[in-house]
Formats: C-alpha cells, structure tokens, sequence
C-alpha cells in the first residue's frame, strides 16, 4: 500500500511538472506574437533637417491633421530652422488631455489654440508662449437640417444632439452646454451624443444620426445646409491663435515661424485658415 502511494504521488508530481512546463513554454510563444499596444494619446510627425551635431528639437503642436502636414513640410523647408534645430516633430492631439500635457507642461515650442488654454495654464507667463497671428473670432449654432431649432425646454427634450466631447471646445460643447443647463437641460435628461471633430458633426447630421449639431458656420457649410436652419447660440466666440515660445530674443525665429504661418493660411483649404491676422515684431 505505501508503495502504491509512493508510485501515485511521484505520478501526480510528474503531471504538474509537465503541466507547468506545457504553460510556460505556450506563454512565452504566444507573448511574442503581440507587439505593445501603442499609446492613444498624440499623433506625430518628424522630419530631419539638414543641422549635423546638434539634437536640438522643435516641437509643434496642432489638432488638425492636415494643418500639422503642412506644418512639418514647411517648417524643415525653413533655412533659419535648419540652422538651429536637427529635427521637428509635430504632434497631433487628440483630445484635452493632449493639450494639457503639451501646454501645461511647456512641452513645445510653436502651438495652434485657443488663448484661454494659454492663459489658463499660465503658459503665456511660465514658458514664454507668445501670440504670433490669429486666426478670427466666430459663432456657435445650433445646425438642423430641415427646420431651424428652438431654444426652448420643450422643443430639445426630444432631439439627439450632438456635441464635441472637449470640454475646452467653446461651439463644441461649453457654449451649448451653457445654455441646455439655462435651460434645465442636462446629460440626464437629454440624448447627447458625442464626436471627436466638427467634420464628424458633420456628417452625423447629414447621415440622420443626430438631429442638431452644435458647432460654428463655415462659408462651405453652406453647400451642404441652410442658414436658415440655424440658430445661434453665442455670437462671439474666439478663434485659433498661433504662439511661440519666446524665453529668448530669438526674432529670427519669430519671423522664421510668421512667415511659415502665414504661407499655411494662404494654402488652406478653408476658408476659416485663410483668414489670419499676424502680430507686430517683424518686419
């Protein structure tokens, strides 16, 4: 009997073994078929310039994917760039939590966005951020496609509408969420539905998804809408401002970066873009 016990017991031990073997040799051949996920926050773009033994980096940070290509092509195409940086990387954010990693932190160096982003995160005053052209201020709608909304409790509560899911976004979602709460209106007792750009907006009212956006007017709009059909919610609301962090006097830079934006609004697509203004301090 003692025998039988030995013989069953080094039986059980040898199955363990074995089990644990089998498990660890399919863990690592299956750990290696995966590649890391990579992080969700941020899209980049890098270009190398022609600088040899300097590691020095410009960083550049935009929200439109479009505008950040034109960034990159120009600014390594830019001579008083190549004679102080060896690269430049434009990074595409994603949502607010990428703007306040980037600004917050003093991360770059030239940045398209709103100036109560700046002056919130005290970057204006802590990093030297400084305004160096603007694009204009504009107005916040609500957009239908075929009748024009109500700004009244009883007309929303049986809509879907649409908003942008940044917070910092002021025709996106703080002007319409100002005035649903002056209306007793919330997430509670609303369908709200949420989108990640205005052009998603967009197509989401086209497409039947939602039944009001609320969102600027832009001149192309008016090919797909009617203005008719849309009612305004906050007449002034500030446009896109371009800043430069200015720690030193570095005016060839200042200028460098000004002519670059400005050769961006004058190749713009939209008509929004084309509209710019630039600050004084280069000649």
């Amino acid at each position: 009997m003692a025998n039988f016990r030995i013989v069953a017991s080094g039986k059980w031990i040898i199955f363990l073994l074995t089990a644990c073997i089998c498990g660890a040799v399919n863990y690592f051949q299956n750990s290696t078929t995966y590649s890391d996920i990579a992080p969700q926050t941020g899209q980049y773009l890098n270009c190398k310039t022609k600088l040899q033994g300097n590691d020095d980096v410009f960083f550049a940070y935009v929200t439109d994917g479009r505008i950040a290509q034109m960034v990159s092509e120009r600014l390594c195409a830019n001579t008083t760039i190549e004679r102080q940086y060896s690269e430049v990387k434009v990074i595409i954010g994603q949502s607010d939590y990428d703007t306040f990693r980037y600004i917050n932190h003093g991360v770059v160096d030239l940045a398209l966005v709103k100036h109560n982003v700046v002056e919130a995160f005290g970057a204006d005053q802590i990093y030297g951020l400084t305004k160096i052209a603007a694009h204009p201020d504009y107005s916040a709608f609500f957009i239908a496609l075929r009748e024009k909304p109500r700004l009244n409790k009883e007309y929303l509560l049986g809509k879907k509408i649409g908003l942008l899911d940044y917070p910092s976004s002021r025709s996106g979602h703080i002007v319409p969420k100002t005035v649903l709460q002056d209306l007793g209106l919330s997430d509670n007792n609303l369908d709200i539905v949420y989108f990640s750009s205005h052009q998603e907006l967009r197509r989401a009212l086209l497409a039947g998804d939602v039944d009001i956006i609320s969102t600027y007017w832009a001149e192309e709009d008016g090919k797909r809408f009617s203005r008719n059909y849309a009612t305004p919610l906050q007449e002034s609301v500030s446009g896109m401002q371009w800043f430069l962090k200015m720690q030193t006097q570095n005016t060839d830079l200042y200028c460098a970066v000004q002519s670059v934006v400005e050769d961006i609004s004058k190749n713009h697509p939209r008509p929004y873009y084309k509209d710019i203004t630039l600050e004084a301090g280069c000649n």
